[in-house]
């Protein structure tokens, strides 16, 4: 008989995870059977369906919308360090068959089996970040991993996201092995780039976007670019490196526009680059006013929704912002358009995309859709 505390769905509540979900809403539990509030955060749980059908083992947490994940849904298997570095070593087998070089998302959460848990790879440095209070009761099993497979120099925690309030836990930057240098070279797409991983946004880079940034290369040449919320230049360096005839980066922060001068100039490609700082939509509403248009426009903003309280709120930013963009662009030009929110799938920015164009009395044809890159393979 099994020890550990059961979370109990409601009926047909298992739908989602046996499609392969790993998440399960508190509206989604059968509270008079689960009390969640005599769950602890990070406690390990079997999860249960309809007829006390086991559906697999996780974690909780129940003062989180998202109150429980799944890890696995095999019977037997016990959630414990051995599990972490199996599922690590599948992650880095599966990343070193497609990049030959060690700059890339090594662990990208759920994709690879480890939801709340993110790890760069700089290098012989490691950049992790724990989003749940259920991983981060691992950390010390998950260092141990990674120094047994690839024995890093440096290890820093990136536990600085909002979303770690939301789970009950501290924000923090903490280097716990090694020394983290101010500033640590890496490659993409063949160009280089030097980030703060200390300072930095996020993890210090968005390896996320790399194929992405890759299938700009076709549609730059020559063209004018305009680069929306441009960090560190990941786009616009790309496009002016594939040979854009002018690129213009806007960013509110000065350190990210005089990032993206010295990763120009890194890449010999500094005399394209423009750089605009101040608020991204006054901006935009400025280069409109000016008759400033361009071929090529690349809106990749932050997150707008963090919470699903903030999904209308958030749906109307992603509108405004493309259809300001939009405003922009040439006949014929193209536009690339993304999300980094959870909540905003890749069907709502399609429509969004297409109502902001209305808006505007625009027509658009979609060419390309992207995703997260080879690092959610799984």
């Amino acid at each position: 008989m099994s020890s550990l505390a059961r979370l109990h769905l409601k009926k047909d509540q298992e739908r989602r995870l046996l499609a392969g979900h790993l998440w399960i809403y508190s509206n989604e539990v059968d509270t008079n059977v689960t009390p969640l509030k005599n769950l602890q955060p990070g406690q390990i749980v079997e999860i249960s369906g309809g007829r006390d059908r086991w559906l697999g083992l996780g974690y909780a947490n129940p003062n989180s919308l998202i109150c429980a994940r799944l890890i696995t849904t095999q019977h037997g298997v016990k959630l414990n360090q051995e599990l972490l570095q199996s599922r690590i070593a599948q992650a880095l087998e599966l990343r070193t068959r497609f990049y030959h070089k060690p700059w890339y998302r090594l662990v990208f959460g759920e994709a690879d089996g480890l939801p709340g848990l993110v790890i760069d790879r700089y290098g012989d440095i490691l950049v992790l970040q724990f989003s749940t209070a259920g991983m981060e009761q691992w950390q010390a099993w998950i260092v141990a991993a990674l120094n047994s497979l690839l024995q890093p120099q440096a290890i820093l925690l990136r536990n600085d996201i909002q979303i770690r309030e939301l789970e009950g836990l501290s924000q923090h930057v903490l280097t716990i092995q090694g020394k983290i240098p101010d500033q640590v070279e890496l490659e993409e797409n063949g160009l280089k780039f030097l980030v703060s991983l200390q300072h930095g946004q996020k993890t210090g880079w968005f390896f996320d976007q790399r194929e992405n940034r890759a299938r700009l290369r076709r549609y730059v040449a020559g063209k004018r670019i305009l680069d929306v919320f441009s960090y560190l230049g990941g786009w616009g360096i790309s496009a002016a490196a594939w040979g854009a005839r002018e690129v213009l980066c806007l960013d509110s922060s000065d350190a990210a526009l005089t990032g993206v001068l010295e990763n120009a100039a890194r890449n010999a490609c500094k005399k394209q680059i423009r750089v605009q700082k101040g608020d991204v939509f006054d901006l935009l509403k400025q280069l409109d006013k000016n008759g400033e248009r361009f071929d090529v426009i690349i809106l990749d903003p932050p997150a707008f929704i963090k919470r699903r309280k903030d999904l209308e709120q958030g749906i109307e930013a992603y509108n405004r912002l493309n259809q300001l963009g939009l405003r922009l662009i040439l006949p014929g030009g193209i536009l690339v358009s993304s999300s980094c929110s959870t909540l905003m799938t890749h069907e709502l920015l399609l429509h969004t995309v297409q109502k902001a164009a209305r808006r505007n009395g625009q027509a658009l044809q979609l060419l390309e859709s992207g995703q997260q890159g080879l690092e959610t393979v799984h």
